[in-house]
Formats: structure tokens, C-alpha cells, sequence
């Protein structure tokens, strides 16, 4: 099997609502989705959403990149993926959201043509992955009455953002958690909103409302601090910008600088990249949560969703993303039950039928 093209098409869904974190405002999902065409006849799909915010990518660099790319794997096995991440490494070394579309699309190949749903084919322990459902930052009455109503909708952990004002987080997390009980778990998103002193301060003080845990405290460059806040805070700590390949993951688990690793395709470059961070952290008794970027359309969150249902080292996850979209730009893939139950699709690959042709550029 040969890759014989490989399509690129420009997304942009408005989102339900502005989605504020503490990095700014995300209005609209952006990305750049992919059609894989092989020699067989078969076709993969995936997705490219650069995360500004977070990455410092943005869609016109990933779209480059991909097109790079395209010159580079036409001719190669798709199924080859150590073949086709050598190549992308060496041609765009640190373009993570290209990787990921490319890495996906091949993925969603593999699994159609062994006949089986990509959950299977990354490991097969579960056909389904419950996720959270996340607040953005707003004033503390808005976020209670979100946070209340997705409760009522059918979710169990609610995950807020945070780190805009220390004054305010303390306001909006008492305000969240006198709305939703006490059975819901609260996670904590700070998008390296807090320094390191002050944010182990500030998280006993939000520890009053029984915290599960907190993600990326400090600046993702601020190894120490990490590690510092880590070591005295009485929640514990996730870090996730500060986490983007296995390499990070290795540096982070060997010197016990968080308790949990968010992981991200569009940061580490694909599901290739991702187990390997799976795999490091389960060896150091490091449990992963799978997220996902807010710009992304759902054909990415579908590729999560199988590596978070295949792999018993992940725990958690944030893929609530495709819940804020208007409308998705695709057909099949997962279904939802009970509200946040992802339940992956049985069709041989990602389970997609195809893309809404109207909705991309």
C-alpha cells in the first residue's frame, strides 16, 4: 500500500460560546483536516488544530507544514509508522498539530485495512471513555450556573479554568462547588496562570472545596516550580504544557515533578508520540489524562477517544471539545451515551463516513 495524496481542507466552526482561559479567548474551532488517499483504495482521515494559545502554532504554519509533508510521504506505506514519523522529524521537527493530522490519518488507514476500529488496534481494553466537562472563566456566578447545568445534563467532574485572578478563582471555585454538591469532582486549570509560591498557597486555601487535582500550575518552562509546588501542595498536580514529547514525560516522571501528564496529540505530534508517553509514565506509576485542544473539530477527540479506551494507563480525560462546537465538519465516529460516555465506533478505523464537504474551505 501506497500513500498516493494527500488533501488538505480549512475548517472554522464558531464555538458555542467564547471560551476563556487564562491565555486569552478562544472564539471559533480552527483546523486543518486531512484526506490520506492511498493505491487501495482506502482513505484515512485526520485532523491538524493548531492551539495558539498553547502551542504558538497557527493554522497557516500547520497547512504549510502538511503540504511539506505530502512530498515527502507520497510513495511511502502509511502502515510504516516508524517510516513516515523518521520523515516528518526530520522535515518539520517541531510541528506538532501537522504531525498529528498526518500521524492520524495514518491511523485511521491501519485500522480499515486489518478490518478493525482504532481502539482495537491501539490496545482493545475498553470500547468506551468517559470524559469531564470544562468551564471557561467568567464571572463566578456564570461559571456556577454552567457548571450546575452540565450536572444536571449527565457529568460527574466538572473541570474549570482558572489563574486570571487569585482573588476571583477563590470566588468561582466556592461559587462551582455550592452549585454542583459535594459528589461532583472539581479539576483545576491554571494554563500557567500562578507562580509557584503562591499557587501552593492558593490551593490549600481551594482545597477547602475537595479539589481532585490541578493542571499545569506554573509557566510550562518553570521545571523547579513545578516540582515545588508538587512537593507542597496539598492537591495534586497535573502538568500538561509542560509536557509535550515522551522526552518531557521521561524528565518529568524520573524526578517526580508531577502526580498525573495531560496529554495532548496536537502537542506531542499523534497517537505514535502518545503511547510512548503512556507507556513511560505507566513504568513510573504515573497515571495520563488524554486531552484535547479547544480549536479542535472531533476528528482528532475521535483518535483520542481510542487511545484512552485501549490503554488502562488512561485514567482520565478532557475531550469535551466537539461539545462546544456549532455543528462537526464529519459524519460517524463516536456516539454518546449517558452525556459524557464517548462510545467508540465499531467501523474498521476512526468509524468516520466522511467529511461535510459545505462546511470546509
Amino acid at each position: 500500500m501506497k500513500i498516493t495524496d494527500i488533501k488538505t481542507h480549512i475548517m472554522q466552526v464558531p464555538l458555542v460560546r467564547p471560551f476563556r482561559i487564562s491565555l486569552g479567548v478562544i472564539t471559533h474551532a480552527v483546523s486543518c483536516l486531512v484526506e490520506m488517499e492511498t493505491d487501495s483504495g482506502i482513505t484515512g482521515y485526520g485532523e491538524g488544530s493548531p492551539g495558539p494559545l498553547i502551542t504558538g502554532e497557527n493554522l497557516e504554519g500547520t497547512v504549510a507544514s502538511i503540504r511539506v509533508l505530502r512530498e515527502k510521504l507520497i510513495g511511502m506505506d502509511p502502515r510504516d509508522i516508524e517510516a513516515v514519523y523518521t520523515v516528518m522529524n526530520r522535515s518539520v521537527a517541531y510541528a506538532g498539530a501537522a504531525k498529528a493530522a498526518i500521524d492520524i490519518a495514518c491511523h485511521d488507514i491501519m485500522g480499515k485495512a486489518w478490518g478493525l476500529p482504532l481502539y482495537k488496534v491501539l490496545g482493545g481494553l475498553s470500547n468506551s471513555i468517559e470524559t469531564d466537562m470544562t468551564v471557561g472563566i467568567d464571572e463566578p456566578e456564570v461559571m456556577a450556573a454552567r457548571a450546575k447545568a452540565h450536572v444536571e445534563a449527565g457529568f460527574n467532574v466538572i473541570k474549570t479554568k482558572v489563574g486570571a485572578d487569585i482573588t476571583c478563582d477563590l470566588a468561582r471555585v466556592k461559587a462551582i462547588r455550592e452549585a454542583v454538591g459535594g459528589d461532583v469532582k472539581i479539576r483545576l486549570d491554571a494554563n500557567q496562570g500562578w507562580h509557584a509560591k503562591e499557587a501552593v498557597a492558593l490551593l490549600d486555601r481551594l482545597n477547602e472545596y475537595d479539589i481532585e487535582l490541578v493542571e499545569q500550575p506554573v509557566p510550562r518552562y518553570d521545571f523547579e516550580g513545578l516540582k515545588y509546588v508538587t512537593s507542597h501542595s496539598s492537591v495534586p498536580v497535573m502538568a500538561d504544557e509542560s509536557c509535550w514529547d515522551s522526552k518531557d514525560a521521561l524528565k518529568l516522571v524520573s524526578e517526580r515533578a508531577v502526580d498525573y501528564i495531560n496529554i495532548k496529540l496536537m502537542k506531542c505530534g499523534g497517537l505514535y508520540e502518545a503511547k510512548k508517553i503512556v507507556n513511560i509514565a505507566e513504568a513510573a506509576g504515573v497515571e495520563v489524562m488524554l486531552g484535547c485542544m479547544a480549536e479542535e473539530s472531533g476528528i482528532a477527540i475521535n483518535a483520542a477517544a481510542a487511545l484512552g479506551a485501549a490503554l488502562k494507563n488512561i485514567t482520565r480525560a478532557d475531550l469535551d471539545a466537539s461539545f462546544s462546537l456549532s455543528q462537526l465538519p464529519y459524519e460517524g465516529g463516536f456516539t454518546v451515551e449517558n452525556t459524557r460516555h464517548l462510545i467508540l465506533s465499531e467501523e474498521p478505523g476512526l468509524g468516520l463516513k466522511g467529511l461535510r464537504e459545505e462546511m470546509l474551505q
